[in-house]
């Protein structure tokens, strides 16, 4: 058997253009300058003849975290912080009402998939059945 074929001729094809070269000058930007940080070491200490107050900062005050003392066994259990409680209950919150408001949502698309889905099954049976009596008789 011959493949059948078709014979376009041999094609001219046109001379490309002169195009001009662009000259384009290369970018310019200045460069943000920051004023430096010093960082103090770690290890400083009061020149001799200071004296330092010994007292605790509103900010240190603040980040210590609250404990319940339980008599019997002597021990302080820590408690979550009152930032902590409230973080966890709105994220709970908004989990809780994410998954009600969604359920339904996604169940209806399942319903439809399955039955989408159910259809193709039926009809491929349908027509393997056929195919299966119609190679029988």
């Amino acid at each position: 058997m011959e493949i059948p074929s078709i014979n376009l001729g041999r094609g001219i094809l046109p001379r490309a253009l002169d195009m001009p070269s662009v000259n384009l000058k290369q970018p310019t930007a200045e460069m943000p300058v920051f004023p430096p940080i010093v960082i103090p070491p770690g290890n400083l200490e009061a020149p001799a003849g200071v004296e330092l107050e010994e007292s605790k900062d509103e900010e240190t005050a603040q980040t210590e975290q609250p404990s319940l003392r339980v008599p019997v066994i002597k021990i302080d259990l820590p408690l979550p912080t009152a930032e902590v409680v409230a973080t966890a209950t709105y994220a709970a919150v908004a989990a809780v009402a994410t998954t009600t408001l969604a359920t339904p949502f996604f169940n209806k698309i399942k319903k439809q998939v399955q039955k989408f889905l159910q259809k193709k099954v039926d009809k491929w049976k349908e027509s393997r059945k056929k195919k299966k009596d119609s190679s029988e008789s």
